[in-house]
């Protein structure tokens, strides 16, 4: 057993089953009292709860070592904020009509443009800016309490923030507005110290007793609060995180928040010259190692659950934050990621279950797929994008990118592995995925299998992936065969398809078994499959800014009668 960036390599030669049910999400009467909780926050009792002195200053200010977007920064000194292709005027801005499901929502109410603003401006250039939003939003929200601006993940970043660029928030010379920015901070740390532990399970709940800690850490007196906010965030980890590191919603983009905020509670404790406690540690370490986990050769994030692919960039300065010589983990039993990394090619295998509806209503039907790359240049990828929020996805669009079809593996009977129903939430499918990684003379093998046709079909979807000790080659072979001796599978098409990554080039071979592959301004690849038809169909790939791009997909249909089995091949020419 081998340690990757302090945690343990748990997964040992042979079979592992791993188990994760699907669940559901809150029943009609967890709804109907988390309204009512809701509801009471608008209360004159929630009000007289946020009453007290508030802080004359902090006892601290964090370092921002976080990385930040300067062409967001600079399209905010011009006016502009700029984010998933929504453009909203300085001017026009009203954070009391801003809605939640607008792409600069979260943005703008976690203040989450500080950062880019700070980089791209200094202080001198953005500490006016920066003052004129901070009003806007005390005139919106800071007397009033309602759920779109007190939330409590959103008050769990907005407090991160606003310590962490205090020098752009308070350095007017306005004593009422500095007064009424620091009452404002001490209302919600208040609001948070009653409200936290009832955020929704996962991130927003661990974001959310981040704040109250970083309040506790930075105003004065908070020592009480200190020793509260560490049970909870304790217990917001543990509730929230697999054992390995992987945020429970299973997002990359998810994770990246979760080491980002982890960062930001060190900088604190470092800023307050106290030592970081070890269980926060531990868990900054395991995120990181886990979010390493779906970094492609180009460092960004591969799509999954939703995801973007974050740029490497960030992803790189993020994990530069933590202070750490992290690995990535490679092998993962409840995260579920598996990474084979040989010479320059990096493949990212998603060989668990989705997510639970608890976790994440924006889950997705992807079991088994895998994303490739060479080097810097992605070959095979995921469109990925449903739950980026942007303004350029139509709802059907983004609807249609959650299903098995928009991942790079095997639908049967143009049916999800797992249902992603209308209304948002994942329904029947994959419960169990078996899974065998072992690494022989330098070369990886990996063998996993899910039940999520079992049902409507009676087949078990296996797939095997091997890759050269010097990444050159990946073959792989998909297979049906029957889930169970007592009763036949169903006849049924099935197709096979492996998305590939903008501007690769592809031309099928004469006898129809093959193509060749040509990654933009990379090499050349070939690719051969035996076992059902080969064919190049349309397709699309989502960036980073939530932008679908044109693209191409390899596509091997099939009929599965009693069992099927497809061969494949990926091989680097030179």
């Amino acid at each position: 057993m081998t340690e990757q960036g302090g945690v343990a390599d748990t997964i040992d030669a042979g079979r592992r089953l791993v188990r994760m049910a699907n669940g559901y999400g809150q029943s009609l009467g967890e709804r109907f009292g988390n309204w009512l909780y809701l509801l009471a926050w608008s209360t004159p009792l929630h009000g007289a709860r946020l009453r007290g002195r508030f802080p004359l200053k902090l006892l601290a200010v964090p370092e921002t070592a976080l990385p930040a977007d300067i062409q967001r920064g600079a399209t905010l000194l011009d006016g502009h904020f700029t984010l998933l292709g929504r453009s909203l005027a300085l001017a026009d801005l009203d954070f009391a009509s801003l809605k939640p499901d607008d792409p600069l929502y979260p943005y703008l109410q976690c203040f989450s443009w500080l950062p880019d603003l700070a980089v791209a401006g200094g202080r001198k250039g953005a500490a006016p800016v920066a003052e004129h939003i901070m009003r806007l939003w005390l005139d919106a929200h800071a007397q009033r309490v309602t759920e779109n601006g007190w939330r409590q993940d959103l008050w769990g970043w907005r407090i991160l923030n606003w310590t962490a660029h205090a020098p752009l928030i308070l350095s007017s010379p306005d004593l009422i507005y500095r007064s009424a920015v620091l009452n404002a901070l001490a209302r919600g740390a208040r609001h948070l110290d009653r409200t936290a532990s009832h955020a929704t399970p996962g991130l927003p709940r661990i974001v959310a007793q981040c704040g109250v800690l970083a309040a506790g850490l930075l105003i004065a007196g908070g020592e009480a609060r200190q020793r509260t906010a560490r049970a909870g965030l304790a217990q917001a980890l543990s509730g929230g995180m697999s054992d390995d590191g992987g945020i429970l919603s299973r997002s990359p983009h998810a994770q990246l928040d979760l080491v980002r905020a982890l960062v930001m509670i060190a900088q604190i404790y470092k800023a307050r010259q106290l030592e970081l406690p070890d269980m926060i540690e531990r868990a900054l370490v395991r995120s990181a190692s886990a979010l390493q986990a779906v970094m492609l050769g180009d460092g960004g994030l591969a799509s999954w659950q939703g995801s973007a692919p974050v740029g490497g960039d960030l992803v790189r300065g993020v994990i530069a934050a933590t202070g750490h010589p992290v690995r990535p983990l490679r092998r993962a039993r409840h995260w579920g990621y598996h990474r084979l990394a040989n010479g320059a090619t990096v493949l990212v295998v998603d060989a668990a279950p989705p997510p639970s509806p608890r976790w994440t209503q924006c889950g997705c039907a992807s079991t088994l797929a895998f994303e490739l790359s060479d080097g810097a240049q992605r070959l095979v990828v995921n469109c990925g994008g449903a739950a980026s929020g942007s303004a350029l996805l139509l709802h059907d669009l983004a609807h249609g990118l959650r299903t098995t079809a928009a991942h790079s593996t095997l639908t049967m009977a143009d049916t999800n592995s797992t249902a992603v129903l209308a209304r948002g939430a994942l329904g029947r499918g994959v419960v169990e995925v078996s899974v065998d990684r072992r690494e022989s003379e330098g070369a990886s093998v990996l063998e996993a299998s899910h039940d999520g046709y079992a049902h409507s079909f009676g087949f078990l979807h296996q797939r095997e992936i091997n890759m050269s000790a010097d990444g050159k080659t990946v073959s792989g072979q998909d297979r049906l065969r029957a889930a169970s001796d007592k009763r036949a599978p169903k006849e049924a098409p099935f197709t096979l398809r492996f998305h590939l990554a903008p501007k690769t080039e592809v031309s099928l071979t004469a006898d129809g078994a093959g193509a060749l592959l040509r990654i933009h301004a990379g090499p050349l690849w070939q690719f051969r499959v035996t076992g059902g038809a080969l064919g190049v169909d349309d397709s699309l790939w989502v960036d980073a800014e939530g932008k679908p791009h044109a693209t191409q997909q390899l596509v091997v249909t099939g009929h599965a009668a009693g069992g099927a089995v497809v061969l494949w091949n990926f091989k680097r020419a030179g």
